[in-house]
């Protein structure tokens, strides 16, 4: 295929934004749509490569794939091992044995599958995943995979005018799937490549049914093109559901300048933007880890602009002395396509990152310190939770913890699956067990039920469960102690681990879309009926919320021995906890009145007249900012001896 300087220019368009949103998304909001831009431009050149081939009757699958590999493996091969190796000197076991695992997802070409899995509660920020860019690229090759296949078998039966329409009919069908499937399933749609496809399709529409355009015309279709590119980055933000029908702007955009083919534009053939184009692909790459870096070593906003100006250098150098490199794609036997090289790299970091995973990121003295074992060892949670965290059939599975008679059970949210195996150490004192009944994310509310950013109730199970826990609690263990723990606030309030509050997606009441007074009373009212209702049968007791310290206590204290050689104290004033607490105490205090539950409260162990404090003489007690860890749940266990000693 000729090349198209407008193409190369379109490139940088994506490139330059994406870069731009990903440092600071302030400076342009919608970005990320580059990444749509360049779905487009792939599916033309594919589209044009394959059909071309066919029509020729030259066209082979293996020799397609091999180009593909040889074009998109090495540069990223070797930013896989770039970041391995620097991840073992700066990054703690938990993130490193992460690397591994999305080195190894990367290469492989499935880490779009990955991180959509990986939406769990407790799994690292966005910001701290070195590889996360890598999703587009699995998306893209998924669909080099495939296209072809079905294309070839088509082939054999239809003609090629007739396979052109499928391809139209078929980016219809495919945008209509990403509408519903955005609206439906949000985190699916955006990384998996079913909503996805119709973007690389219908660049492939643009090489199949091409305008026959006016020189004079050509200029109005491609500025009208680089509107709709331009408008979406910036009337569109994180917030718009993506990618939806909001998505037909960048990609028309992108599908009208392939079409207006202008090769002397100001715009897209002016030789910044070619030069750009040209690196793209790894300006791409490398400038994610740089944005990484920025944030895990919270660096100020100075180091965006050297960042940036390093993604286009190190975009430069690994174009100039990686991607130039000819890999032999043409081979005359098909054994001979085992000699890909691509291929090996490929399989390098695949060992490498299956290495690293199997070695639990190496946390031990192989490439940790005492001091830092010690840090990190903090950063181990129940093993258990992802078992006994989760319904089965709607319920809990009701996993034990200790031995013999049933002491308490504990009921609540992800704090509650953090404190539970402590809890069970201390019943072990008094020769009994607790039995977990805790859910990640299911604050206990008889009712709740969790909606959509569209006000779609998308979730129930939790209400439902604590409905059914009352009636279980009740005849399967009347007289038991229940011990609540939550993380009130978070509900009534928001998150507290950035700037901006997030909107309430939990309610008990329709009424209630945002988080007003009258929202907040709505929910306090009905966690103390809720509450009251479990006291009927069973004493209970509430844990005082836990301080909830905005930064990662064991990596802050970590990251701080990389750079200052000793561990800085994550702590947040005392007078703080108290503002942001206050209602979950007044909540707490309104059950002790109207139905006699009792408070337990941890705080004069965790907090001085000033400070919460995040670790004790170095040692974290928390595994993040807000869950404490076993070492802590062993700090505060004595306020759970009045709980055993009771019954």
């Amino acid at each position: 295929m000729q090349f198209r300087e407008d193409i190369n220019g379109l490139r940088a368009i994506a490139v330059i934004a994406v870069i731009l949103f990903h440092f600071n998304s302030s400076w342009i909001p919608g970005g990320f749509a580059g990444v749509d831009v360049f779905f487009v431009i792939s599916g033309f050149l594919m589209t044009g490569i394959i059909f071309k081939g066919l029509e020729q009757q030259k066209f082979s699958i293996l020799r397609f794939y091999v180009a593909r590999a040889n074009r998109i493996i090495p540069a990223l091969a070797i930013l896989c091992v770039i970041l391995l190796i620097l991840g073992w000197f700066y990054l703690t076991p938990q993130d490193y044995k992460a690397l591994g695992k999305h080195a190894a997802s990367s290469i492989a070409f499935v880490s779009n599958v990955t991180y959509w899995l990986e939406s769990g509660y407790f799994d690292a920020l966005s910001s701290e995943k070195w590889l996360l860019h890598t999703w587009s690229l699995s998306v893209e090759w998924q669909f080099y995979l495939i296209y072809p296949l079905v294309l070839v078998a088509l082939y054999k039966f239809i003609s090629i005018d007739m396979m052109k329409k499928v391809v139209l009919v078929s980016t219809i069908l495919g945008f209509v799937f990403c509408v519903i499937a955005t609206y439906k399933w949000s985190k699916g749609a955006y990384f998996l490549l079913p909503s996805r496809a119709w973007e690389m399709m219908l660049g492939g529409v643009a090489y199949l049914y091409p305008f026959s355009i006016k020189d004079k015309q050509k200029k109005l279709v491609e500025w009208i093109g680089i509107a709709l590119i331009l408008g979406s980055y910036f009337l569109i933000s994180k917030d718009t559901p993506w990618p939806g029908y909001f998505a037909v702007f960048p990609v028309l955009g992108a599908f009208l300048v392939i079409q207006a083919q202008r090769n002397n534009s100001i715009v897209t053939s002016n030789i910044v933007f070619q030069k750009l184009g040209a690196w793209s692909y790894s300006i791409y790459l490398w400038h994610w880890p740089l944005v990484v870096i920025i944030y895990y070593f919270s660096l100020n906003n100075n180091y965006i602009y050297i960042g940036i100006a390093l993604s286009v250098l190190l975009g430069f150098l690994s174009n100039k002395y990686i991607e130039k490199i000819k890999f032999k794609s043409n081979f005359n036997k098909r054994l001979d396509y085992l000699k890909c090289k691509p291929l090996y790299l490929a399989l390098i970091v695949g060992i490498a990152g299956y290495i690293v995973i199997s070695n639990n990121g190496f946390d031990s003295e192989v490439r940790l310190t005492s001091e830092q074992l010690i840090v990190t060892n903090g950063m181990h949670k129940n093993k258990r939770e992802h078992y006994c965290g989760t319904l089965i059939d709607g319920d809990s599975p009701s996993c034990k913890y200790g031995d013999g008679e049933v002491k308490a059970i504990v009921l609540g949210d992800s704090h509650a699956q953090a404190l539970v195996e402590g809890i069970g150490v201390q019943a072990l004192l008094y020769n009994g067990s607790v039995i977990d009944w805790g859910l990640k994310a299911c604050n206990t509310i008889k009712g709740v039920y969790t909606t959509d950013n569209f006000g779609n109730v998308i979730d129930d199970s939790c209400g439902k469960l604590v409905s059914k826990l009352i009636t279980r609690a009740g005849k399967e263990f009347k007289g038991v102690p229940v011990i609540i723990i939550n993380r009130t606030s978070q509900n009534l309030i928001g998150k507290n681990e950035d700037k901006t509050s997030s909107p309430p997606n939990r309610f008990v009441d329709k009424r209630f879309q945002t988080r007003s007074d009258a929202y907040r009373e709505n929910l306090v009212s009905h966690m103390v009926d809720t509450i009251c209702e479990f006291t009927e049968n069973n004493p209970v007791y509430l844990l005082r919320p836990l301080p909830e310290l905005k930064i990662n206590v064991p990596k802050s204290m970590f990251r701080s021995m990389l750079i200052q050689n000793q561990a800085e104290r994550v702590k947040l004033p005392k007078l703080e906890y108290d503002t942001r607490q206050k209602t979950a105490y007044e909540m707490q205090n309104k059950a002790v009145q109207k139905c006699g539950a009792k408070i337990l409260n941890p705080i004069p162990l965790l907090c001085d007249s000033e400070f919460c404090h995040g670790d004790i003489d170095g040692k974290p007690l928390y595994f993040d900012d807000d869950h404490l860890n076993l070492y802590g749940t062993k700090i505060i266990s004595p306020v759970f001896d009045e709980v055993f000693m009771n019954n």
